[in-house]
């Protein structure tokens, strides 16, 4: 079963994104390099609650 998501960045603490994952296949906390458009750089996104 897919569960929804929100990614948030790291530097600023926004919450930038929303996705969804595989609970099954990865049970852990989700982080991604992507793009804030408020740092306005590349930074490091982890899943939140």
């Amino acid at each position: 079963m897919r569960e929804s998501i929100t990614l948030a960045c790291t530097e600023c603490k926004q919450r930038n994104y929303e996705t969804e994952k595989e609970k099954k296949h990865n049970p852990d906390r989700l982080e991604m390099n992507k793009f804030c458009k408020f740092c306005k750089k590349h930074t490091v996104h982890k899943e939140t609650k």
